[in-house]
This record gives structure tokens, sequence and C-alpha cells, in this order.
């Protein structure tokens, strides 16, 4: 199997913020996204673009996956964010606003264009209608594209959906991007939860987003950070079942019939316990 990254918990923090760039060093989230979009006033991009680039490369942010968000292709900043972060080699640029097949293709020939490190990736956010419908072809276009980023909010705007507990409005749209995701082999994360002193029903939601399937889920405050992370983990009980299985499987080979538990165990069984093996060796590797 491929190596497992954590994305239990990515972080969107403004890069025009200063001390918000500073307490990122200590938040022990999985990932950062360094946000020079939404976050941003429009006459603070220029200094928090040079702000993001130069965290990038400080090397002062440990373990954590390091991303940008620039600018949306429609925007006057996007080419002078792409060609930035680019240069300063992040592991991933995330880019809003990702409707189509060529939209994608556009992008990664810009970070060719602009020699973005190989290890670099793009992370293409999906938050409109179209989107969700183009999903499967957004997924599969490149290679580099590595994470598809569920712009929820933007998506229950142009739905003209209430945010509601459950999200039922948004399933559809959810569950197209997921299909696409695992269709082509990529991680995907579930979208933000307004409400930050809602404890209870941000629990809720991440756990909904992970029975779905999602890999982790996108926040806005770093009060978040440990539901997510708990939330994204496999449990004792997951693991400890993991381990049996795995166990009874081996003893088992060539027997024909394997049981765990009073079970029937087959090979996908195997699959699903050593996936789960392999997110918690992940996790715990991180937390190391």
């Amino acid at each position: 199997m491929s190596t497992f990254r954590p994305r239990r918990s990515v972080l969107y923090m403004p890069s025009s913020n200063e001390r918000a760039l500073e307490k990122a060093k200590t938040i022990p989230c999985d990932a950062l996204i360094l946000d020079l979009e939404d976050a941003v006033a429009p006459d603070a991009k220029p200094g928090a673009r040079d702000a993001a680039c130069a965290a990038v490369q400080s090397g002062e942010y440990g373990r954590r996956e390091l991303t940008i968000r620039i600018n949306g292709a429609d925007t006057e900043w996007h080419d002078a964010d792409m060609a930035a972060a680019c240069a300063a080699g992040p592991d991933a640029i995330v880019v809003p606003k990702v409707d189509s097949a060529d939209a994608v293709r556009t992008l990664v020939a810009a970070m060719a264009r602009h020699g973005a490190p190989e290890r670099t990736t793009l992370w293409a956010m999906v938050e409109t209608p179209i989107a969700m419908l183009h999903a499967h072809a957004i997924a599969a276009a490149s290679d580099r594209l590595s994470v598809l980023v569920m712009g929820t909010n933007d998506l229950a705007k142009e739905l003209y959906a209430e945010h509601v507990p459950g999200r039922q409005p948004l399933l559809t749209g959810l569950g197209l991007a997921l299909l696409a995701a695992r269709a082509t082999g990529k991680a995907i994360l579930d979208g933000v939860y307004n409400d930050v002193k809602n404890a209870e029903g941000f629990a809720a939601e991440c756990q909904q987003g992970r029975e779905m399937g999602f890999d982790g889920k996108t926040l806005i405050h770093p009060g978040q950070v440990a539901a997510a992370n708990e939330a994204f983990a496999p449990s004792e009980k997951a693991v400890e079942d993991a381990r049996g299985i795995l166990a009874a499987w081996e003893a088992g080979r060539g027997s024909g019939v394997v049981t765990y538990n009073g079970r029937m165990i087959e090979n996908l069984h195997v699959e699903s316990a050593e996936r789960i093996l392999s997110i918690h060796d992940a996790i715990a590797a991180l937390d190391a």
C-alpha cells in the first residue's frame, strides 16, 4: 500500500495575520492552508503573499503539511500568487473554484511553467454545482492533483440551500465528490463548520464526514483541531479489530474459511484492516 499521509485536521490561516502564522507553529493540526483568498482584504494581499511564502520556506512548522491557497483564476492576483507559490515550493497549492478538467490542466501547466518542485501538488477546491457534476473529470484530469477540497459554504450559497444539521441539502454534492475522489485515488477533505462555539454540532458533523468516507476536515478555528483529530483517526477498537483480522487471516491461510469473532473474513476485510493500520501507524509517527 502507498504511504498514507494524515489530513485529519486542515486549518485555514489568514496569511495577512502575523500573529496567526506564529501561533500556527504550535497548533497540532495535520496541515495548514495559508490563505491568500477569502480571509485577506484586497489591499493586504501582496503582503500576505510574501508572508505565506516566507512561512513555507522557514522550516519552522515541523511535521505539518504546508499549503498555500491562492486567489482564483478569475482574479487580478492569481498569476502573481501562482508564480510566488511555485517559487516557494509548499507541499501543495490550493486553488478555489475549480470547475472543470480543463481548469485543472491549465493550473498544472502554470505550475510547471513557474518551476514548482515536483513534490508540490495541486489541491482543487470543488464548491459549485458544475464542479459537483464534473467531479470525476476534475479528479482524473492530472496526476499532480492530489486532493479535492469541499467548499461547502459556496456550494450551499449557489444551491440556495440552508445550513442545517445533517446537511441534507449538500449530501448529493458531497457524495458525488467522494465518488470521484475514490474512483481516481485522490484524497478528499470535508468542508468547514461555521459555528465555532457549537462543539457538539461540530463533533456531529465530523462524525458524519468520517462515516461518509472523508479523509479529514477543513477548519476555521484552532479550537476545532482536537475534535477533528479524534474523529478522523481510527478508534482503539477499530485498531484492535484490524490487528485481529490480520492475525486470523494469516493463521487461517489455506484453510478455505477464515473467521474472526464469529465473522467470516474475506480479502476485502483484510484490505480494510490494512488501511486502518496504515492510518494508525502514520498518525502515531506524526505524534511521536
